[in-house]
C-alpha cells in the first residue's frame, strides 16, 4: 500500500480574539489520518489565499511570512525523509513530535554530549588527561545552562541544532557567562565534538558549523625578563612555603616544564643524555609527546637542593611540589614581595622558558618546540615571541658587519686611487 503523506497551512478564525485576524494552522496528514499545531502567527483573514495557503500581496512583510511557510513546509518533508532513511514508522504524529523535538526515537543532545564525558573520564591516563575531560565537563555544563536560559529545556533533539543555536550560544558564552573570545571558542569546539560524533553516527544529515566561521584572538602572553629571573632567584623569604614554590617556579623557567608534568616527575626521568650530562625524559601529559630536556646549571641547582627533602627521600618524586591552586596563590604573594607587577602563575614559567631563556639567547624555535613536547611548530610560534631585545641584538650586530665592510670598501678605495 501507498503512504500518502500532505502538508497544509490553514487560518483558524475561533482561536483568535480579533475579529479580522486569524490563527495559522500547520495540518500534516498520513494515510488520512492528521496532526495539527498552531504556528504562533496570526494573519489578517481578508489576505488569506486558500488555495495557495499563502497571504495575497507584494508588501515586504507579507514576502516573509510566506516566505517562512515555505521553510516550515521544507522542514516537515526533511522529517519524513529522515524518518524513511532510518526505517521508523511514519504517522502524522511521528513527523510532529519529531518537529517538536520529542519522541523515543530522537537522539538528545545532552544524553549524547553526557555519554561522550562519561567515557572519556574512563579513559583518564589511558588517552586524556584529567583536565581535558574536566574542560568538556564544563562546555558541558555551559550548554545544558544555556538550554535551560535561551529555550527553557532540560535537553534538545540533536537535529534541532542549527546555525543558529550556535551563534545563540557563542553569545550566551560572551554576555551572559562573560567569557572572553578565546575561552568561548574553546567551549564552541568542545561543543562542536559532539556534533561530529552524530554526524559520524548519522543523528543528523547537515553540519551546523558549515557556515560557522570563528577565529581566535592572538594574546600576547606575559613572562619574564632576565632581570625579574635573577630578582626571583635571589630573593630572601622568611617562608619555607614560599622558598618552595619559587624553587619550582624557577626550575620550570629553565626546563619549560607545565605544572602537571613537574609534578609527575620520577626519579626514573633524570638520566645521563647522549652528551654524558642529565636530562629529563617524559611525555608531556596534555599531548602526550616526548619531552627531552637538557638540564642547565640553575635546574640542576634545585634538583640538587631539594634531594635530601623528606619526601624526596621518602618517595619517588623529584621535586616536592605543591598543589596547582597553592602554588599560584603563592605565587602572588612572591610577585609582591618581588615588586613584580605580572600575573605570575605556574604556566608563566613555560612561556619564559619558551622566550627569555632559550628563544633569545639564540635557540633555534626548533629545538624549543621539541623541548616543550609540541606536535607543531605553529603551536611554539604561538608561545614563544621573539624579544625586542634579541632583534635590537641581531641588528646591532648586522650593522657592525655593515660598518666594517663599508671601512673596508672605503680603504680599499682609497688604496686604488
Amino acid at each position: 500500500m501507498k503512504n500518502t503523506f500532505s502538508v497544509l497551512f490553514y487560518p483558524k478564525r475561533r482561536d483568535s480574539d480579533l475579529p479580522d485576524k486569524a490563527s495559522v494552522y500547520m495540518r500534516i496528514t498520513v494515510n488520512g489520518r492528521r496532526s495539527e499545531l498552531s504556528i504562533n502567527r496570526k494573519v489578517n483573514v481578508s489576505k488569506w489565499n486558500q488555495k495557495a495557503e499563502k497571504l495575497s500581496g507584494t508588501k515586504e512583510e507579507v514576502k516573509d511570512f510566506n516566505n517562512y511557510l515555505d521553510a516550515l513546509r521544507n522542514k516537515i518533508y526533511a522529517i519524513h525523509q529522515q524518518l524513511l532513511r532510518r526505517d521508523i514508522k511514519i504517522t502524522s504524529e511521528a513527523i510532529k513530535n519529531s518537529y517538536l523535538g520529542i519522541g523515543e526515537n530522537q537522539m538528545m543532545l545532552l544524553e549524547i554530549f553526557e555519554n561522550h564525558n562519561e567515557q572519556m573520564e574512563m579513559l583518564i591516563g589511558k588517552e586524556y588527561a584529567l583536565s581535558t575531560v574536566k574542560k568538556y565537563k564544563t562546555a558541558y555544563k555551559h550548554v545544558k545552562n544555556f538550554l535551560a536560559y535561551k529555550f527553557k529545556l532540560k535537553d534538545i533533539p540533536i537535529e534541532r541544532i542549527n546555525h543558529s543555536f550556535i551563534t545563540n550560544f557563542e553569545f550566551y558564552l560572551k554576555s551572559v557567562k562573560n567569557c572572553n573570545h578565546n575561552s568561548t571558542l574553546k567551549y564552541i569546539k568542545n561543543f562542536k565534538k559532539i556534533i561530529i560524533i552524530a554526524l559520524s553516527n548519522g543523528w543528523i544529515d547537515k553540519d551546523p558549523f558549515i557556515n560557522y566561521k570563528a577565529r581566535t584572538k592572538i594574546v600576547e602572553r606575559e613572562f619574564l625578563t632576565k632581570e625579574e629571573i635573577q630578582l626571583m632567584l635571589y630573593k630572601k623569604f622568611h617562608a619555607p612555603r614560599l622558598e618552595l614554590v619559587r624553587d619550582i617556579f624557577i626550575f620550570c623557567c629553565y626546563t619549560g616544564f607545565a605544572y602537571v608534568d613537574v609534578k609527575k616527575l620520577t626519579k626514573n626521568n633524570l638520566v645521563k643524555g647522549i652528551d654524558g650530562e642529565m636530562w629529563i625524559m617524559t611525555n608531556r601529559t596534555k599531548t602526550n609527546t616526548p619531552s627531552n630536556i637538557p638540564l642547565l646549571p640553575t635546574a640542576l641547582m634545585i634538583l640538587d637542593n631539594y634531594k635530601d627533602h623528606i619526601d624526596v627521600i621518602n618517595g619517588d618524586i623529584l621535586l616536592p611540589v605543591l598543589s596547582n591552586q597553592k602554588s599560584n596563590a603563592y605565587l602572588k604573594e612572591i610577585a609582591d614581595l618581588c615588586g613584580i607587577t605580572k600575573n605570575l602563575t605556574t604556566h608563566l614559567a613555560r612561556h619564559t622558558f619558551a622566550t627569555t631563556v632559550t628563544l633569545s639567547n639564540g635557540v633555534p624555535i626548533e629545538s624549543v618546540s621539541k623541548m616543550l613536547g609540541h606536535k607543531s611548530l605553529r603551536t611554539t610560534q604561538h608561545y614563544a615571541k621573539i624579544l625586542d631585545r634579541k632583534v635590537s641584538d641581531d641588528m646591532a650586530i648586522l650593522k657592525s658587519k655593515l660598518i666594517h665592510l663599508n671601512k673596508n670598501d672605503k680603504s680599499y678605495s682609497e688604496n686604488n686611487n
